[in-house]
């Protein structure tokens, strides 16, 4: 009988220690991180409520992206982020306003339901519409595999944005030598350059579907303009996009939201 007593401890103790491992690796694991899921925009601004002087292109509102139609949860072509991501994003909007451009976004709070649609999208073989704007040199079954296409975008967490530079003395965009959503590595910011020193190297070797092409000193610097702007007030960069920035400190790291992009009242 004793012996039978002491085997139940022994049970219930190794479930205990389990249940504790489980819950711990749950928590600090980076490999299985807690994904929440919720459609709550009360912590989401309107940018242009806070930040008046940036441009909007919402080209997921629109058709010229690279699926070719509206993506599934633009209702309006507006922009959100976290208000914490929009505090920071008025202070670049200051810093380069100072300098004669205004930022122009083309995308930033995107719900789940927009990702859903780029996967669907990326599993459509067929549909190649906009394939000689935006993917040109790649055949669309890599787009997995090169994790152009994923279930789930820093977008959907809600401090991710796409953004370029309008330069008010020409009145157009500033020439980044490269549009927005090009699938390659003529979207890295390392491309012909090295990002962390601002030096233009022209080295274009990471282009093998087309070794001439390249960038010009000017479209280099261009690019680090935004970039240093950003990092300055808080944003971190995304290796294979120059248009593409999160916020290092954002809020909800482990949160995937699904409310549709309009207007916050």
């Amino acid at each position: 009988m004793k012996q039978k007593k002491l085997w139940a401890l022994a049970v219930f103790f190794i479930i205990i220690i389990c249940g504790v491992c489980v819950l711990t690796c749950s928590k600090d694991g980076k490999e299985n991180p807690v994904v929440s899921p919720t459609d709550d925009s009360s912590q989401f601004v309107t940018i242009t409520d806070v930040v008046p002087d940036v441009i909007l292109e919402i080209r997921y509102f629109s058709t010229y992206n690279f699926v070719g139609s509206r993506i599934d949860g633009y209702e309006e072509p507006t922009a959100l982020l976290t208000k914490q991501a929009a505090d920071s994003l008025k202070a670049v909007s200051d810093d380069v306003v100072q300098q004669g451009y205004r930022l122009k976004i083309y995308d930033a709070y995107r719900p789940q339901k927009g990702v859903d649609h780029f996967v669907r999208w990326a599993a459509n073989l067929p549909d190649t519409l906009m394939k000689a704007y935006f993917y040109p040199d790649l055949d669309k079954s890599v787009l997995f595999d090169q994790e152009y296409i994923m279930e789930k975008s820093g977008h959907t967490r809600g401090s991710t944005l796409d953004l370029t530079l309008f330069d008010m003395a020409t009145e157009k965009e500033l020439d980044m030598g490269g549009t927005f959503d090009w699938f390659g590595p003529e979207s890295h910011p390392d491309f012909c350059g090295n990002p962390e020193t601002g030096e233009y190297t022209g080295d274009n070797s990471k282009s093998p579907a087309n070794p001439k092409r390249s960038i010009t000193p000017e479209q280099f610097k261009n690019r680090m303009i935004l970039r240093q702007a950003m990092l300055r007030h808080g944003f971190k960069p995304f290796d294979t996009e120059w248009w593409h920035f999160t916020l290092k400190n954002e809020p909800f790291p482990d949160t995937y939201f699904t409310f549709p992009v309009k207007q916050i009242k």
